[in-house]
């Protein structure tokens, strides 16, 4: 039996945080599309992803953060991932599959939520 999969959301300024936990694929990907989708259906359209506590995301979970990318920039909101700086010399695993399908580019990505949450932080280089 796997860890259980979680989105739980939490409102930071004018920023919807949902921290996502677990393994982000095929079967747990539709969660989050949902949670997004309901996000922004509430008029919400500046979204973090916490993906610090995602410890494994397939091209499934890739394909929501795409599609998220792509609903968010419709709405003319803002996006922002946090992946951990800890384990900085290899990064996350989410980091690794965004950089190996060459996607990482497309996501302004910050170390943790405050960072992301702050107007003064700049996101890290791809």
């Amino acid at each position: 039996m796997g860890v259980a999969f979680r989105v739980t959301e939490e409102e930071q300024g004018d920023w919807a945080v949902l921290r996502v936990s677990g393994e982000l694929d095929l079967l747990t990907s539709p969660v989050l599309r949902q949670r997004v989708r309901d996000v922004v259906a509430e008029g919400r359209h500046a979204l973090v992803l916490d993906l610090s506590d995602v410890f494994f995301c397939d091209s499934s979970g890739v394909g929501v953060l795409i599609a998220t990318r792509r609903l968010i920039r419709s709405c003319q909101g803002r996006l922002r991932l946090t992946l951990p700086a800890r384990g900085a010399v290899d990064g996350s695993h989410v980091n690794r599959v965004l950089a190996a399908l060459g996607v990482r580019r497309l996501f302004d990505v910050y170390p943790d939520v405050e960072s992301a949450v702050s107007e003064r932080t700049q996101p890290l280089s791809a």
